[in-house]
């Protein structure tokens, strides 16, 4: 059968096929900073859904009201499953969720990364998920071991040099 005879989605009926926004498998382990910018990022969805009109003719905005509304169903689901992860009070002995890394690798250049959740990661500010690679390998371990970072672009062993909880 010929292609012009099958009837396409249009318009409205394209926006109602948006997937719902998948969920990480992992635990959602946050810190106390982790709650409040999901917190915030719930109340610009809201802020953005009430400045969208309701019903509307115009396709874009209406597009637009499904995706915020979309994102705001990821982002309480995301609250709602959240397990916030308080500050111990003392330096940890060993690299937990939270605490702050001070790593020397192979050539003797100095790392630092806070190991956080996976909503509040980012890698430009030194804040990488508890699931990554990286944080995979220093979990647990102690100042003065040497734990393997397995990247793409191969292999790096770095030693763990300082652990301490975030300023």
């Amino acid at each position: 059968m010929s292609r012009a005879f099958v009837k396409e989605p249009d318009g409205e009926q394209v926006a109602d096929d948006l997937p719902e926004i998948p969920q990480s498998i992992h635990p959602n382990y946050v810190t106390p900073n982790g709650l409040a910018l999901l917190v915030a990022w719930e109340q610009n969805c809201r802020d953005q859904l009430e400045r969208l009109p309701k019903n509307t003719a115009d396709l874009k905005q209406a597009q637009q009201r499904k995706h915020v509304a979309r994102e705001l169903r990821y982002v309480r689901e995301r609250i709602r499953r959240a397990n916030v992860v308080e500050p111990t009070g003392h330096e940890p002995d060993t690299v937990v969720f939270g605490c702050e890394v001070v790593l020397l690798d192979e050539s003797g250049t100095q790392h630092q990364y806070a190991i956080v959740g996976e909503d509040e990661a980012d890698p430009a500010q030194n804040r990488i998920s508890w699931t990554s690679p990286l944080a995979t390998a220093l979990l647990n371990q102690e100042v003065g071991e040497v734990v393997q970072w397995e990247r793409p672009a191969g292999n790096l062993e770095m030693e763990i040099v300082t652990i301490r909880l975030p300023a």
